[in-house]
């Protein structure tokens, strides 16, 4: 049995000056609402932008840039970020400060090119073999001793069938750390042993838990507990420039500054992933870059 997915990376979600913007705030004909996703005033630049949308998603705008300009506290960067919201949750809102491109150690040429590079996603495809149901019941032992390694079983459904398995010290760590209980709907993928919490059960909905608004209730999986599944990554042209470029590869990415990496790094990563574009493994999302304080590049 084979079913399809998409994962998101995991991001850290901050507060701030904007992060409250949904989107541009305009109707169906493109008009300006007085107040809509977080967005107040400035109603003729919105809607101008919302065009700008429009012809983004017909693919018409790659390459080009658009200026906006305007006094400080105009909503120059609440606009960007309400164009960045509307295009979708793959398009994430990259920011630069001019300014900061000549306090960073590298040349300007670099900082440029990776904050271009950031802002190009690239969705990569593979097929892997997971354990996906419902929890009935998680048991955690441990020995009446006090010494000696946890014990534990794990009980999960699906609409036609119902297993239990009996968990190590790194399974029963990961559930611990993820507070996996009965009525979660849970991934585990076996090659990796990465449990991955897809929601509540819906038919866990009328229960009396503590739940906040972000909660999401998702049906119980059908078909049978262990199957394969295709997952999709999405990650930038920037992460798998640094991966490739350290040796401590994808560890690289929680170093900080990756400092400047070579032209030659960068072509090979853009041949393979034109061969993923080429054979369907893959293909590239176009996200948003914004820069403030334009002028100061000049």
């Amino acid at each position: 049995m084979q079913t399809s997915e998409a994962k998101d990376l995991t991001r850290i979600e901050r507060t701030g000056a904007h992060t409250h913007i949904r989107g541009l705030g305009l109707d169906d004909a493109l008009e300006a609402r007085r107040i809509s996703q977080g967005m107040v005033g400035q109603r003729e630049a919105r809607r101008s932008m919302g065009i700008i949308l429009q012809i983004i998603k017909q693919g018409n705008l790659a390459g080009r840039g658009i200026l906006l300009a305007g006094q400080p506290g105009t909503g120059k960067t609440a606009i960007a970020m309400g164009l960045s919201q509307a295009l979708g949750p793959e398009t994430p809102f990259t920011m630069i400060s001019a300014s900061e491109i000549f306090s960073l150690d590298m040349s300007k040429t670099e900082a440029l090119t990776q904050a271009f590079r950031r802002s190009i996603g690239v969705r990569i495809k593979e097929e892997t073999e997971i354990v996906e149901g419902e929890v009935i019941s998680v048991e955690i032992e441990r020995p009446a001793s006090g010494a000696g390694a946890k014990v534990g079983r794990l009980v999960l459904k699906t609409t036609e069938m119902e297993t239990q398995y009996d968990l190590g010290q790194k399974m029963i760590e990961q559930i611990v750390k993820e507070k996996i209980q009965a009525g979660d709907v849970i991934t585990i993928d076996k090659s990796s042993g990465r449990i991955t919490r897809l929601g509540r059960s819906i038919t866990r909905s009328r229960d009396f838990d503590a739940m906040g608004p972000n909660v999401k209730f998702v049906a119980c999986p059908e078909g049978e507990i262990q199957k394969r599944k295709e997952v999709v990554h999405v990650v930038t042209l920037h992460d798998i420039d640094v991966i490739n470029s350290r040796q401590q590869g994808f560890l690289a990415l929680f170093a900080g500054d990756a400092g400047e990496i070579s032209p030659e790094v960068r072509e090979q990563i853009d041949r393979k992933v034109a061969e993923w574009r080429g054979g369907e493994k893959g293909g590239r999302i176009p996200r948003g870059l914004f820069i403030d304080e334009g002028p100061n590049l000049a």
